[in-house]
């Protein structure tokens, strides 16, 4: 099944959203059984490009413009060689709903809790909106 994804962080500047495919096996019957697919899926493509990392990296223009239309251009490469834990980041991803980090909204409807039914069908867009924790001192 391929879902769409969209990702927002409240409190950045730049308010291009990016809209991304991702493809989960089977249709999930709770948000918490959609969060543990989408984590896994997560954890699988970083550890491909841990795998797949390049000695010699270069953008082409095209790539160069794309990345920057959508707020960050990289080569992508990434400097932790440890391998993340499924589980582990399974855990931190629900614990983070729970505590109200971010938000998830299916079809522009908002899912509250980890055990309410999700009805996914291919081709559905699913929004994650992540809260900006805000530091500073008193004064």
């Amino acid at each position: 099944m391929r879902i769409y994804v969209t990702v927002k962080s409240l409190g950045k500047r730049k308010n291009a959203l990016t809209h991304e495919p991702l493809d989960i096996p089977v249709a999930p019957a709770t948000l918490r059984d959609f969060l543990t697919e989408v984590v896994k899926e997560n954890v699988r493509a970083f550890t491909e490009r841990q795998q797949h990392s390049s000695l010699l990296s270069y953008l082409t223009p095209d790539q160069v413009n794309e990345q920057g239309e959508a707020g960050k251009v990289g080569f992508g490469v990434i400097h932790d060689d440890r391998t993340p834990d499924e589980s582990t980041a399974i855990e931190a991803a629900l614990l983070a709903f729970e505590d109200g980090l971010y938000k998830v909204f299916i079809r522009e409807q908002e899912i509250d809790h980890l055990d309410d039914a999700v009805h996914l069908t291919d081709g559905d867009d699913v929004a994650f909106i992540r809260f900006t924790m805000l530091a500073g001192s008193q004064w």
